[in-house]
């Protein structure tokens, strides 16, 4: 390790910055309208990823949105009108590739977050939400473009998007901040 304490949490912010710096704004809004209009959202992650995508999915909850997370017993089956929101950082992702084909086949649109636009997940999503960040995909030799270990640099990355996501949606939806906490479990 070459840097101290602080330097590396500048590194990092400074990482992360730029990733979110080339998210296409335009494209995170049509991401968002895609959310809004569906009729049911069953998200998707695997590994770390998974748990900014089950963060995102309790905002969206908050939100009012019907969302649910794949794995849990109470998820509904997907259908035309729905959307399948999957995170597959490296784009060769096998579960979600499979789940993805679940959720065409069943008629449900498919949302993906990728840091791969040319991967084999892109191939079948219907819509693609890129997040140019380093992946474990990417995070050895020439490749390594960040001080953060393996995929952290496309897991933080996600929480800012999902962050602003959840601000654009409140606007598209209308929630309230009152709304959005009466929603909030009071089983902590």
């Amino acid at each position: 390790m070459t840097q101290a304490g602080p330097e590396m949490f500048e590194i990092a912010l400074d990482e992360l910055g730029a990733v979110v710096k080339r998210i296409d704004d335009g494209r995170v809004d049509a991401a968002c309208a895609m959310l809004a209009g569906a009729g049911r959202i069953v998200a998707y992650g695997c590994g770390r990823e998974a748990l900014q995508v089950k963060g995102f999915a309790m905002r969206l909850y908050h939100l009012g949105l019907p969302v649910s997370v794949v794995g849990d017993m109470t998820t509904p089956p997907l259908g035309k009108g729905d959307v399948f929101l999957a995170s597959s950082g490296p784009g060769e992702t096998a579960t979600a590739l499979t789940l993805m084909r679940v959720a065409r086949d069943a008629g449900a649109k498919v949302l993906l977050l990728t840091a791969e636009p040319a991967g084999s997940a892109a191939r079948l999503a219907d819509f693609t939400l890129h997040v140019p960040a380093q992946t474990m995909a990417s995070d050895q030799g020439a490749a390594r473009t960040s001080v953060l270990p393996m995929g952290s640099l496309f897991e933080g990355a996600l929480f800012l998007l999902f962050e602003v996501m959840v601000l654009k949606l409140k606007l598209l939806t209308g929630a309230t901040p009152e709304a959005m906490r009466a929603r909030h479990t009071n089983m902590e």
